[in-house]
């Protein structure tokens, strides 16, 4: 399910096509001086959608020509060549033959296989409820104890995707994976720069709670996204990071294609006429360079077409190699622009989107606590009406939530607003592994990162460089638990060096016969 649109009153930015090649470079470029941190001057958040690392990266260390190697138990944390992805041989036909399954509901088993369509249809299952059914279908409340990762299938059987009487070894969407004849360019992006393969999305559950910890480490209650944004817009106890770096004189801008996903917080004032919000061709001019172009800001986050027939997000059924063209023209803006020595680039999906990963989700870091700022799933809380809204269940917008969250625990259904059963799944967990990419002069080459991180880590990078100030270790400013234990993912970088400083990067072409439904 889509976040709904924030914002209107802006025409779609219809991006066009790019050419396969590389990109104009500028000329050969020096590192900066220094090794620190400060040497990251832009920082740009692309978040897509609804994509599982193993559905995207599972067959990385197979692709041909690839520096990566995968492990037939797991990849030690030293190893940084080794990616923890499918277990797979070659075939007598070349391709790949998987050994990661999940079970049917009539005991037999289901491999993973090289998925021949980039439109899955219908879309998969990926609530809260169901998420956690995925990760343990037999006790979806014990995940954090017993992470199986054995539901897939059977979720998606009954609920999305019902078997057929005749059913075929490739029927069940959940287990189908892509290679890089799929996607070359993000093979190519992941291949050539960082990667992490311990990144997981932030709730075990769908795009809203995951895109509110994007910006705000918590989601305060609300795990589904069919919860009604209110019309002021979303007002979280402990502030956004949007509030953090106004506070600061932090420069931020969120580029959007038809819905500004930070205007969630910002309503009404998240309208074309507040410049926070900028149409994605304004961003491709400033990152470009373009005579007359504002200047990029410190942080950016853009965001994809989520609706009508210029969709690119890549959530099923979209052709995903409509949003592998827009993130290769945003990289490619940045590449060839004058920002490039300067910049991180941050590439990663909301959630799983119901795609299968075999790695189990871990503790959420956040100090063992089980929520992040003592709010729990269904008891949404907020300051759309205080102090009244500050109880638990009084917050705005949270009815689908507060069903989703009752319908996985049955003891919160008997006392929706008591005290929150201690053997109910909480945010005390994150969610299924996603893709996540660093494109940057300061990201190490053929590097995979071993380090758990999720959406909040994002924000921790963010706070170490522009909230933080030097020499005052431990005193990152923070929203909740969530961002201030997170990993700011810092080995995946070398600020003196800036080994990736020269590496090109090559275009995307679009989809040869576009699979979109109509």
């Amino acid at each position: 399910m889509k976040l709904l649109p924030a914002v209107a009153g802006l025409a779609p930015s219809i991006l066009v096509a790019a050419c396969s090649g590389t990109s104009s470079l500028p000329p050969q470029m020096q590192p900066p001086s220094g090794s620190r941190l400060d040497n990251v001057n832009h920082i740009i958040v692309v978040m897509m959608e609804n994509h599982s690392f193993d559905n995207y990266f599972g067959a990385l260390a197979y692709a041909p020509g690839s520096p990566y190697h995968t492990d037939a138990i797991d990849c030690a944390m030293d190893d940084n060549s080794c990616v923890d992805g499918l277990r797979c041989d070659s075939d007598s036909n070349g391709g790949l033959g998987c050994s990661n399954s999940n079970p049917e509901d009539d005991a037999s088993t289901v491999s993973v296989f090289h998925s021949t369509s980039r439109c899955v249809l219908p879309d998969l299952a990926h609530s809260w409820s169901e998420s956690h059914l995925e990760v343990n279908f037999n006790d979806p409340n014990a995940t954090l104890l017993n992470a199986l990762n054995d539901g897939f299938v059977r979720v998606n059987d009954a609920s999305d995707q019902p078997d057929n009487a005749a059913e075929t070894p490739t029927e069940d969407s959940t287990m189908g994976y892509y290679t890089q004849e799929d996607l070359p360019f993000y093979y190519d992006l992941a291949q050539e720069f960082a990667i992490d393969d311990r990144y997981f999305s932030s709730v075990m559950g769908s795009t809203l709670p995951n895109r509110l910890y994007l910006m705000a480490a918590t989601s305060f209650g609300h795990v589904d996204t069919g919860d009604s944004v209110p019309p002021e817009g979303f007002r979280p106890i402990t502030g956004t990071i949007l509030d953090l770096l106004d506070s600061a004189g932090i420069s931020w801008t969120d580029y959007f294609q038809d819905a500004a996903r930070a205007a969630v917080f910002r309503q009404p004032s998240g309208s074309a006429t507040d410049a926070h919000f900028q149409p994605v061709q304004a961003f491709l001019s400033s990152a470009a360079g373009s005579m007359g172009a504002a200047r990029l800001p410190q942080v950016s986050f853009v965001d994809p077409g989520a609706f009508g027939p210029n969709e690119n997000d890549e959530h099923p059924p979209t052709d995903i190699q409509r949003g592998q063209l827009f993130v290769s023209q945003i990289v490619n803006a940045v590449r060839g622009g004058p920002y490039w020595q300067d910049s991180v680039v941050f590439i990663t999906y909301d959630e799983s989107g119901g795609f299968y990963d075999h790695v189990a989700p871990p503790l959420a870091p956040q100090g063992l606590a089980r929520t992040p700022d003592g709010i729990f799933p269904g008891q949404c809380a907020d300051l759309s009406n205080p102090p009244a809204s500050q109880q638990p269940g009084a917050g705005a917008g949270c009815a689908v939530s507060e069903s989703q969250a009752r319908s996985l625990c049955a003891g919160l259904a008997q006392n929706p607003n008591g005290p929150y059963p201690e053997n109910c799944a909480s945010f005390d967990q994150l969610g299924v592994r996603v893709p996540f990419l660093v494109v940057s002069p300061f990201a190490k080459h053929s590097y995979v990162s071993h380090t758990v991180g999720d959406h909040t880590s994002i924000l921790a990078f963010i706070e170490e460089r522009f909230l933080t100030s030097t020499g005052e270790a431990g005193t990152r400013p923070h929203l909740t638990q969530r961002d201030q234990n997170a990993n700011a993912l810092l080995d995946m970088f070398d600020f003196e060096t800036a080994p990736s400083l020269n590496t090109p990067v090559i275009q995307a072409q679009p989809p040869a016969t576009d699979c979109t439904p109509q």
